[in-house]
């Protein structure tokens, strides 16, 4: 008895150095100070999409380069510099032939709506507004305008703007509720010192919201 306990003993042993050998996949990473905040990437095996942490967005996009042979329902088209690019879901799209290629859109470029996902900063008195590695300005009250990143961005004075919760009290549908804050994150930059102040702008967006039908907490 003791014998075959010794000698599964010693089969457990060298299955347990053959996994290690074969390259076990190893434990949760363990990080430490600031980062431990930030949680890691999930490993993905599909080449192009990768995830962005940036200003704790967390969202996966696909790559810059990556081609497609057709355009997401319901994207836009927005010419700009003599060409045309699409845009849906905080992803540029520019034709290449029969395909469609992912891409940064230039400097300037005008679009009529945020993506739905997307982070507030607030950075030197001034609202941007971030998603997919690209950086978003007020522009009046049509729409808003692709911007350099501000060289305040990755400072602490890039302070993100915690998002507020938003009950629907009339039943709106969550594409209205997306439409309608967007329309109150435009009105909010109208009124006086909402660009000066963080909170005088929350208050407008607010009010703006609770006008149309929400509670805003």
């Amino acid at each position: 008895m003791r014998t075959t306990t010794r000698r599964l003993a010693a089969a457990f042993a060298a299955l347990a150095l053959l996994g290690t050998a074969l390259g076990a996949p190893p434990g949760p990473e363990r990080r430490a100070g600031p980062d431990a905040r930030r949680p890691a990437a999930p490993q993905f095996r599909t080449p192009h999409i990768r995830f962005d942490a940036q200003h704790l967005h967390n969202h996966y996009y696909p790559v810059r380069g990556y081609a497609v042979p057709s355009l997401p329902t319901g994207s836009i088209s927005i010419a700009f510099g003599g060409g045309s690019y699409f845009f849906h879901g905080g992803v540029w799209y520019r034709p290449s032939g029969t395909r469609f290629v992912v891409v940064l859109p230039p400097i300037g470029i005008f679009v009529p709506i945020l993506p739905a996902a997307y982070v507030t900063l607030w950075i030197g008195g001034t609202y941007y507004y971030y998603a997919n590695g690209i950086y978003y300005a007020p522009a009046g009250a049509n729409g808003y305008v692709v911007v350099e990143p501000p060289a305040e961005a990755t400072a602490a004075s890039a302070a993100i703007v915690p998002e507020p919760v938003i009950y629907p009290r009339n039943g709106q549908s969550a594409e209205q509720t997306e439409a309608d804050r967007r329309e109150c994150n435009r009105w909010a930059t109208t009124q006086p010192s909402a660009m000066n102040d963080a909170s005088v702008f929350q208050r407008a967006v607010a009010a703006c919201m609770d006008a149309r039908g929400y509670t805003v907490r």
